[in-house]
């Protein structure tokens, strides 16, 4: 199984992208090969619907997208949504490279929690078609402290964060199961 993974913050040591980090090793340890996308270090351009000639970036990113068999997207929230670097990415998609696979939403907020972004995440990825976990994670004041390993020091946060993960690494298998039988 692949899973790409989505760091949605252009800010140095974003604890969404550190938490990011953190399910990355959750996963690994599963023997779930993934794909970072840091879109602080890869940088895209501003998507514009008049231009389909795409930046090298882009096409990593898409190419990214359409080589794993889910995705897991982490934010920060600024101001009630996603950021603008996560929603730049999205907008290159279409719902051919996210239709039927398995998405989870993860965000980090400097309030008690993110759920307004993820709620916007949730809803660009059923208009692409793809198919939200039923878990999320949500870090915020109090559960957003994270260690050298980026692991969650809340206990309770990371048991949340190993939970949603497993719900996510189960759907996707499902999915990529289903996909394989019907082909």
């Amino acid at each position: 199984m692949k899973v790409t993974l989505i760091a949605g913050s252009n800010r140095a040591n974003a604890s969404s992208t550190n938490l990011l980090r953190y399910i990355q090793t959750l996963l690994e340890a599963k023997k779930v090969t993934v794909q970072f996308i840091d879109l602080s270090v890869l940088q895209l351009p501003l998507f514009s619907p008049d231009n389909w000639d795409f930046h090298p970036n882009v096409k990593l990113l898409l190419e990214a997208i359409v080589d794993g068999d889910g995705l897991i997207l982490a934010t920060p929230e600024y101001h009630g949504s996603v950021s603008g670097a996560l929603k730049n990415a999205l907008d290159y998609i279409t719902g051919s490279q996210v239709a039927g696979k398995a998405v989870l939403s993860v965000s980090s907020a400097g309030g008690p929690l993110g759920v307004s972004s993820l709620t916007h995440l949730q809803t660009i990825i059923r208009n692409l078609h793809g198919i939200n976990c039923s878990d999320w994670v949500s870090v915020g004041y109090g559960s957003n402290t994270l260690g050298p390993d980026n692991a969650p020091l809340d206990e309770g946060m990371r048991d949340r964060v190993r939970d949603a993960v497993n719900s996510f690494a189960d759907l996707t298998s499902k999915l990529t199961a289903a996909v394989v039988a019907a082909n």
